[in-house]
């Protein structure tokens, strides 16, 4: 069907299509800043029930080195604010890709002349066999 298409429409189609590639690399990205996070969560609500006297170690690579309660706790709080930062920001970057999204394909429809929203099989000409 895409041979039949104007070029203009072509180009909002690989428009869309670009976009679709974005939007699921951006949930991708937030998926694992989320996972991370609870992680890195979890981390941090286990250092209220270990005394603070315990010897504790930090993953260092193939490494584990042995770290100050104070500065474990630092660090994780840290990263856990850094994630909440990326997570949000993903989190608005995922609302414009789909608006963006939304817009190309009502401009789309539009220059194919109104046709439903429902993909290839919405278009005029679609009946059933």
């Amino acid at each position: 069907m895409q041979g039949n298409l104007p070029p203009e429409a072509q180009e909002k189609l690989e428009e869309l299509q670009d976009l679709q590639e974005t939007a699921q690399q951006v949930a991708a990205q937030k998926q694992q800043a989320e996972t991370e996070l609870q992680e890195s969560q979890t981390a941090l609500d286990e250092l209220d029930d270990i005394d603070e006297d315990s010897t504790m170690y930090r993953e260092v690579g193939e490494l584990l080195v042995k770290t100050e309660f104070d500065e474990a706790q630092d660090d994780l709080e840290e990263k856990v604010n850094s994630l909440e930062v990326r997570v949000e920001t993903l989190e608005k970057q995922e609302e414009r890709v789909q608006e963006q999204f939304e817009d190309l394909q009502s401009e789309l429809q539009q220059m194919l002349g109104g046709a439903g929203g429902a993909g290839p099989a919405g278009g005029p000409g679609a009946g059933g066999a």
